[in-house]
């Protein structure tokens, strides 16, 4: 299951965010050097240094504001968001084929996220692929939107022909593993919700409560 987060960030949190991310001497170095070795040969973009005060401010404000949102709470149902990373690419570059690895310096990796920091209009090419047994999907969101999606997946991104491609990535541990549980509970979540609004808190409402509840607490970990 893939969802969006429509949008994470108005026009202007995205402004402010590209002024910082895009002035004069901010340190972008080689995305190469945080792919795993299999990835390394494919992998075709800058990164910004993480160990810089400007990723360390803009991280933490974003990951914050990630971790608040309801759609990510309900359906991630994350224990932690980790090695939030600012990515751009020019032309020629992109990400190839791979698969992201399942555990990192900061926690397992269960989803992924990538957060689109510039419109659709001021890049060709750099379309993020992603692949399921029932296809290919591919996504170029608006600025400030952001897609969340299974880290078990194959994905790509594109070649960059025209423009440039800035995007936030990072990886979120779920409290719960497996992505078909964490999709009914969602299923669960949504419905007892959506019945509370029509009728308020009956007998129906506990029964699903006490479900969704049980179920979360015989898979979370």
């Amino acid at each position: 299951m893939h969802f969006r987060l429509e949008p994470l960030l108005s026009d202007g949190q995205v402004e402010e965010l590209r002024l910082a991310l895009l002035a004069e001497g901010t340190p972008w170095r080689d995305g190469a050097e945080t792919a795993g070795w299999h990835a390394r040969g494919v992998k075709r973009n800058r990164q910004l240094d993480s160990s810089s005060a400007v990723h360390q401010t803009l991280a933490s404000a974003l990951s914050s504001q990630l971790l608040e949102h309801p759609l990510l709470q309900a359906a991630a149902l994350p224990v932690q968001l980790h090695n939030l990373r600012f990515s751009r690419c020019g032309i020629g570059e992109g990400y190839g084929r791979h698969v992201d690895n399942a555990y990192m310096a900061g926690g397992r990796s269960d989803l992924s996220f990538t957060l689109f920091l510039s419109a659709p209009d001021h890049y060709r090419g750099g379309d993020l692929v992603l692949e399921a047994p029932g296809g290919e999907s591919s996504f170029r969101l608006p600025a400030g939107h952001a897609l969340v999606y299974p880290s078990s997946l194959l994905h790509r991104v594109e070649p960059v022909t025209w423009g440039e491609r800035l995007v936030a990535v990072g990886w979120i541990q779920s409290r719960v593993r497996r992505s078909d549980r964490r999709e009914l509970l969602f299923e669960l979540d949504t419905a007892r919700r959506a019945l509370f609004q029509q009728q308020g808190k009956d007998d129906i409402f506990d029964l699903l409560t006490r479900s969704h509840t049980n179920l979360l607490r015989m898979w979370g970990e």
